[in-house]
């Protein structure tokens, strides 16, 4: 993760479906942002095996898709919801996470027709934001031990506040981030090096729920 003064951090996007995990292990990128995308975490090509593989190895963002890829890499549902696209709608936080000192209520735009059954949460998944609408849609969750962070929402949209300041959030947590060796799923030891962020992007269209 290079840091460009006044440009922001050099980032490498690749596809879900024309990589592997071993591939991505190979980059040592010091962290991976998996990215909004159609259908569910499913069809979301290799970004379940990212989470199960990589989560508290290297610091894992997910917007939207990849919040819900986290959620089921976890072991949790992904469940069909209202849908929901374009819309600025209110949340709240526990201010952790992306939300740290960011004020208690803030709008943020939503793009999706899927959502995390918060029932179903390992208690190693904290739920740091949910609708202020409605309490039991989640929001936004974190394993804070593995460095894994999530919100369904856009922070790169126009309709969401301060979401500049999450993406400088998780920079700073992913940052401070030491490696754990008991990852969800153990793998082969490697050593992470300051190079580019990787950010995984869904690239299946077609019809089905839109997440």
């Amino acid at each position: 993760m290079e840091d460009e003064p006044g440009k922001g951090l050099r980032t490498q996007v690749v596809r879900s479906d024309a990589l592997t995990v071993e591939q991505i292990v190979k980059m040592r990128p010091s962290a991976i942002v998996i990215s909004p995308g159609p259908h569910g975490p499913e069809s979301a090509g290799c970004s379940l095996e990212v989470v199960r593989q990589l989560a508290g190895r290297i610091p894992i963002l997910g917007i939207c898709l990849g919040h819900q890829t986290i959620a089921a890499a976890y072991g949790a549902k992904v469940v069909v919801g209202p849908p929901m696209h374009g819309m600025a709608v209110p949340i709240r936080h526990r201010g952790v996470s992306v939300f740290a000192g960011l004020p208690s209520s803030l709008e943020v735009g939503r793009y999706h027709s899927l959502r995390v059954d918060a029932t179903t949460l390992p208690e190693s998944l904290e739920v740091t934001a949910w609708s202020a609408d409605d309490p039991g849609l989640v929001m936004g969750l974190a394993d804070h031990d593995r460095c894994v962070h999530g919100v369904q929402f856009h922070p790169e949209s126009l309709l969401t506040q301060d979401g500049l300041a999450m993406f400088e959030h998780f920079i700073g947590l992913a940052q401070r981030h030491q490696p754990d060796e008991q990852p969800l799923n153990r793998n082969s030891r490697f050593q992470r090096s300051p190079l580019p962020t990787i950010s995984i992007s869904p690239t299946k269209t077609g019809g089905g729920v839109n997440p």
